[in-house]
Parts: structure tokens; sequence; C-alpha cells
């Protein structure tokens, strides 16, 4: 029997700022589709279809600049709940917060992180502060504006080194070159990131060794995932590229398979679980968020990212974790709505006892 509410599906049309997205300059002979956003216009059908075996009226509204419309459109249909999968606004990462700061202006329930943790998630140097004052282990860093000036000097950090834009989620700008062993590579890395994305820069000491990905929905964490990076040549990076996410065919995507669940022993399970839901609390996340942690060489835990409302297409790693408990897509969507509606109707309860 269906629930009897009405859920409205908000996402970003895919739109391209950048000249390129995969970190690394174009040179005419790149294969493969990107399927980044316009793999989720794809998945959104299904979506909708599996919700709508559970609540009596599902629609989707795309969310672009027209603030004043898409206020309209919203409390014209009044939703019970926002099924939030804004990641952006026309392109601008930084909006996705200022979206579910919207939602909560206009007084609707929507599903995933609130607008702080979704701000502090997206800016990784902020990031890193709330988990090191958490004593959660991060690798160490430094950030950049771009076209700063600095020296060899300047540089405080250990070899190698990693570059990432500061506030881009979905490895925008991450590439084989992304990892560098030494200040001529890192100045060139900086250059090229500066000069296509003109964003803050963060560089940070890499951690050489397995990396894990931690779903947590709720407050249950899933079956660990690695990514086994067994296939790459030994001389390329064993990190998960933009084209190991979304261009297929590439060197990166056919070697970065996702292993779930992950071949760890229970010690080390534990101990990873304990620091994923730290990390969970420590950026406030809710509903589900997907913490990713490098394994260094003596398997010391650091968190690298921690990812809230991440992706939950049919083929994403949370999907994929799900399965592993034993969550098909189907349940896993009804789980989210279904914790976003719970807080609609303890509000709606709150409210009538007063």
């Amino acid at each position: 029997m269906k629930t009897e509410a009405k859920i409205l599906i908000c996402y970003n049309a895919p739109v391209s700022i950048f000249s390129v997205y995969n970190g690394k300059p174009f040179i005419g002979n790149n294969t493969g589709d990107d399927l980044s956003e316009k793999s989720f216009l794809k998945e959104l059908n299904t979506i909708q279809k599996r919700l709508k075996k559970y609540y009596t009226r599902v629609e989707t509204l795309t969310v672009d600049r027209n603030v004043q419309k898409i206020i309209n459109t919203i409390n014209s249909y009044s939703p019970d709940v926002i099924f939030n999968f804004v990641e952006s606004v026309e392109g601008i990462a930084s909006y996705e917060y200022c979206m579910a700061g919207i939602y909560e202006l206009l007084g609707y329930e929507y599903t995933g992180c609130d607008p702080v943790s979704l701000g502090n998630c997206l800016n990784k140097a902020r990031t890193k502060d709330i988990l090191n004052a958490l004593g959660i282990r991060t690798p160490n860093y430094l950030q950049l504006k771009p076209n700063a000036r600095f020296t060899q000097k300047d540089i405080t950090l250990n070899y190698p080194i990693i570059l990432k834009l500061m506030s881009e989620d979905a490895s925008i700008g991450i590439s084989e070159y992304s990892v560098v062993n030494n200040y001529t590579g890192l100045r060139k890395q900086f250059v090229f990131l500066s000069n296509t994305y003109n964003e803050e820069i963060i560089l940070e000491e890499y951690i050489q060794g397995r990396e894990l990905n931690i779903a947590v929905l709720g407050d249950k964490v899933l079956p660990v995932s690695e990514i086994d990076f067994s296939g790459l040549p030994l001389d390329l990076p064993k990190i998960v590229t933009y084209d190991g996410k979304w261009i297929e065919n590439s060197l990166y995507y056919n070697h970065t398979k996702p292993v779930c669940p992950a071949n760890i022993n229970v010690q080390t399970q534990k101990r990873i679980n304990n620091i994923a839901i730290k990390a969970f609390k420590a950026l406030t996340c809710r509903d589900y968020t997907r913490v990713d942690i490098r394994l260094d060489k003596r398997g010391i835990p650091y968190v690298i990212e921690v990812n809230p409302n991440p992706d939950i297409s049919t083929d994403s790693g949370f999907v994929r974790a799900a399965k592993a408990a034993g969550i098909n897509h189907s349940e896993l969507l009804y789980t989210i709505a279904n914790f976003a509606l719970e807080r609609k109707r303890k509000y709606d309860t709150q409210n009538k006892a007063v």
C-alpha cells in the first residue's frame, strides 16, 4: 500500500562551465562519453518510477538560477518531502548548500544533509580542520589561491603531494597529473589548475595505500568497498580520477574497479567503521553520506573526503554497498525519503501539541 505523500525530486540540469573537467590539457584524442551529469538524467526516470511504488505522487523539478521560478514551483506543488539531488546550480558547486537553505526557508523537509553540512563538506580545507579539531586523522595540507605566488620553501608538505580543487566534487580536476613527486611537477599542475578553473587549490600529502569507501545510511555503516587499482600501469598514481569515474573506455575507467565487500580483516573494519561514523557526526551529516578513507603502508587510516548526498544512481558505489547489505535500489530510495518524511511527521506532531 502506498504512503499518502507528495515527493518532489529536485535536480540540477547538466551545464558545462569549464573547458575541461578531467584535470589535464585536452590533446585532441580523448575518447569515451562523459557520463557525469548526463548519466543522472538517464537515471531520473528509474528513480521516479521506483519512488512511485511507495508514494502517491512523485514529480521532478529542474533547478537553475531563476530562484523566484523555483520558489513558485515548489510552493505550487507543496511537497511533503523534497528529494534533493541538487549538486550545483548551472555548474556552480557552491550553490548546492544554498538550495538546501531555500528549502528550509520555505519550510519544506528534504532528504540528505543540511546547508551547514553541505557547505562544510564542499570546502576541503574546512572539512579537514573540523576533522583535525576532533582528533580524526586526515592528511596534512596547504591551501593556495589561484595564481598565488609561492616558492619551493613555502611547500612544507612531504612529497608525493596531490593537488585538488578546493570546492569541487565528482573528481573534477583530478587526473594522473594530480599526484606530483617534486616542486617542478607541483608548479606545473598548479599553473594548469589555476588557469583552467580559477579556483582555490588544496595541496595534500598523498597517502600511498588502499582506498576504501564507507557508505553510512542513517546510523548504519554499510559493507566497505575498496577501489581495485591493480590493472593500472605501475607508473600511474593509484587514485580515482575524473576519467575513472566518468569517461567510458578511458584507462582509469577500465582499471579502477570497486570491490564490495572489501577484503579486510575484522579489526581493520571495526576501526574504519568507527572513524566513518565519527566523521559523519563531525560534519553533522544526516541520512546518507560516503566517507573515503586511505590506509597508509602501515595500515593507519586517513579520512580523505566526506561526501554528503553521494551519487545513488543504480550503478553507484553507495548502491553497491547497500546491495551488499541486502538493500535493493528501490528500498534504498524509500529509506532515504522516509528519513525526511519522519522528520516532517515529528515536526507536525510537535506543532499540533503546542
